[in-house]
């Protein structure tokens, strides 16, 4: 039992004697250190004593995309921190190609009573899906907030990166090393981050390259947000001349330099290759990978604060809040092969 002590204590960062008196029910206790106690028992997989169920503390309900990609488990784990903090329990639920539906899964979280549910680049996201599924679980009185991706239809909380800016930093970050043909790998069309990152970078080549739509149209690649994705988007960018990539995600641009490396291109010295996210262990690539840092720190603290606003009866605005990028100079990007030459 001390060992235990001394565990529930390190995460609830509070003294053993403190768990001691929760766990016995004894009086002189904050309502936030004895509820940050409980959700230390329930992150370590402790059983509580029966004693202390009926004070559970709310569980939060936070459904991702698959883990594959670095970013997911990065917000996972700051979304998680911040909530447990406060005293509520998150209950991770990820979508597997395969495997369980978005739907499927909030109807889990729902059937478990969860006090709220944040959605990480969902069906939000998605300019074809049927917005009415969140329409449903506002009327069961289950809030929500929703993160990267926005539609004016769905009344909630929505936290995104400004992806019209990203792309913008990143095109004007290769004109400066002297690059004219500048391609970019994204996603699936029908997705909102997709879009506005089209968005900037037609802004952004319109400004810098003098390009109209037509031309920079010529220069977007979709595809999927795999390392597989990446490289088949890369293959085509190359094969129309560009000597820079900006990829919609850090995974797709590892895609892009095995791409370029396969055509007998070396990264940077021939193509330069830029990131979006700024996963971890993203900075010990060979080379170091260049990227677009999400605020995830920033995002997750700012997700849980508007659900637990929700929670709390005090509702957030229903508006997008949205986080400036920034721009991660490393290794794989360098001047234009004829700047060079030059």
């Amino acid at each position: 039992m001390t060992a235990r002590l001394s565990d529930i204590a390190a995460q609830a960062g509070v003294s053993e004697a403190t768990v001691s008196r929760v766990l016995n029910g004894r009086p002189g206790v904050a309502d936030g250190t004895r509820e940050s106690v409980l959700a230390a028992l329930d992150v370590l997989g402790y059983e509580r004593p029966p004693r202390l169920r009926t004070r559970s503390a709310g569980l939060v309900g936070l459904i991702t995309p698959e883990l594959d990609n670095p970013i997911f488990p990065a917000l996972a784990q700051v979304i998680g921190q911040a909530l447990t903090r406060q005293g509520y329990t998150p209950v991770l639920a990820t979508q597997t190609p395969g495997g369980s539906t978005e739907d499927e899964l909030t109807e889990m979280l729902v059937e478990r009573s969860v006090a709220g549910i944040i959605y990480v680049s969902g069906l939000h996201a998605d300019t074809t899906a049927d917005t009415q599924r969140y329409d449903r679980l506002r009327g069961q009185g289950i809030p929500f907030v929703l993160v990267n991706g926005f539609s004016a239809r769905i009344k909630a909380p929505f936290v995104s990166t400004d992806d019209r800016a990203a792309t913008r930093l990143a095109v004007a970050h290769l004109v400066s090393l002297g690059h004219t043909r500048i391609g970019v790998a994204v996603g699936p069309r029908r997705f909102v981050p997709v879009q506005r990152k089209i968005e900037g970078f037609r802004s952004g080549t319109a400004e810098h390259l003098g390009l109209t739509a037509e031309q920079s149209e010529e220069l977007v690649q979709h595809s999927l947000y795999t390392m597989e994705g990446g490289q088949a988007a890369a293959a085509t960018l190359l094969a129309r001349g560009c000597t820079a990539i900006i990829c919609a995600s850090d995974m797709m641009a590892l895609g892009a330099i095995r791409a370029a490396r396969q055509a007998g291109f070396r990264v940077p010295q021939d193509v330069s290759v830029v990131g979006f996210d700024d996963s971890p262990l993203i900075a010990f690539t060979d080379p170091p990978l260049t990227t677009i840092r999400q605020p995830v720190q920033a995002m997750g603290q700012a997700a849980v604060r508007a659900v637990l606003e929700e929670i709390g009866g005090t509702p957030a605005p229903h508006t997008e809040f949205v986080f400036m990028p920034e721009l991660v100079v490393r290794g794989s990007t360098a001047a234009a092969p004829a700047a060079r030459q030059g």
